[in-house]
């Protein structure tokens, strides 16, 4: 494989399938010591991780008390 001059290189297409990279995907590149590895982005980043605990909570708070427990009396 060999880089372009504007430092592009072509994902083989086996790996492209296997990951789920299409046009307008974007990666990340992840380095670790003398090697590179390239990391498909998650649409929405860690809020579409986190979607499914939202509203899971079991303690029923106001904002206030919330605010008076992490601030302190005033």
């Amino acid at each position: 494989m060999r880089v372009t001059s504007k430092g592009q290189v072509t994902i083989p297409q086996h790996i492209r399938e296997k990951l789920g990279i299409a046009p307008n995907s974007e990666v990340d590149f992840l380095e670790e010591g003398d090697r590179v590895y390239i990391l498909k982005k998650m649409a929405g980043g860690l809020t579409k991780r986190f979607k499914p605990l939202r509203g899971v909570a079991t303690v029923r708070m106001t904002t206030e008390k919330i605010m008076q427990l992490t601030r302190g009396s005033e």
